[in-house]
């Protein structure tokens, strides 16, 4: 599967794909296309439980985040949700 992140749409990686054309399939994404992917629907979750939390630094944000990702993991059914 392939987005339009500019380093999936280079010459460089064009040329890489051309060159792996006898095993490599490539399907090109819309350019906006959530419901494709399920990533979309995490980072998403993601950012509505960090909105109301103030952080001081850098690295206390790094643990916020971790903390939610992990709380996240323990919750499969919300992440088999994010991909129906």
């Amino acid at each position: 599967m392939w987005d339009s992140l500019p380093e999936h749409v280079s010459a460089q990686m064009r040329q890489w794909i051309t060159n792996q054309a006898d095993w490599l399939m490539v399907y090109r994404l819309p350019l906006y296309a959530p419901d494709l992917n399920p990533a979309n629907g995490i980072w998403s979750n993601l950012r509505i439980t960090l909105l109301n939390f103030a952080v001081r630094g850098i690295d206390e944000l790094a643990a916020l985040i971790k903390h939610r990702l992990k709380r996240m993991q323990y919750q499969p059914e919300s992440l088999t949700g994010f991909i129906a």
